[in-house]
């Protein structure tokens, strides 16, 4: 059914992740002297007190939205819990993997530049913010899969 609890721990997972599009992963990152604010669409820098976008990650920015929408298409698997479960299995490797490359794009544009922790931005909690949200959704399919067994065997 798409009222129990694990489509909103889903629904919520999809959106943190489709919130990466809105919040920079680093802040005012300073690499050669100028300072960059990056985030999962490019690289954005302040020239003359105007945010200008000045590299852009298109790949990353589609499998931001590839990635944001999996747990939204999960949800309407509702009717075999273990196709489901399997999916959401998928979906915390998916997770962790873009994670990763995301971390990786960060790296590769600051290159040997020092961050502070006032300069990672609300986009790098996201990322594990959408873990959680899916391995919670996940058990609550699980545990509904083991209540629809247990009143199984007592039919």
């Amino acid at each position: 059914m798409l009222q129990r609890i694990q489509s909103i721990y889903l629904f919520a997972a999809g959106l943190v992740i489709a919130a990466l599009f809105v919040f920079p992963l680093i802040n005012n990152a300073y690499v050669d002297g100028k300072a960059l604010t990056i985030m999962v669409t490019g690289v954005y820098q302040d020239i003359n007190g105007q945010r200008v976008h000045t590299e852009i990650f298109t790949v990353l920015t589609l499998a931001t939205a590839f990635v944001a929408l999996l747990p939204l298409i999960v949800i309407f698997m509702y009717k075999d819990r273990k196709t489901q479960i399997n999916l959401c299995y998928l979906l915390m490797v998916l997770n962790i993997g873009y994670s990763y490359w995301a971390a990786q794009t960060v790296k590769d544009v600051l290159g040997g530049a020092y961050l502070n922790m006032s300069n990672y931005g609300v986009g790098i909690i996201l990322l594990s913010v959408s873990l959680l949200l899916i391995v919670i959704a996940q058990k609550s399919i699980q545990k509904d899969e083991k209540l629809v067994r247990s009143a199984d065997r007592l039919r």
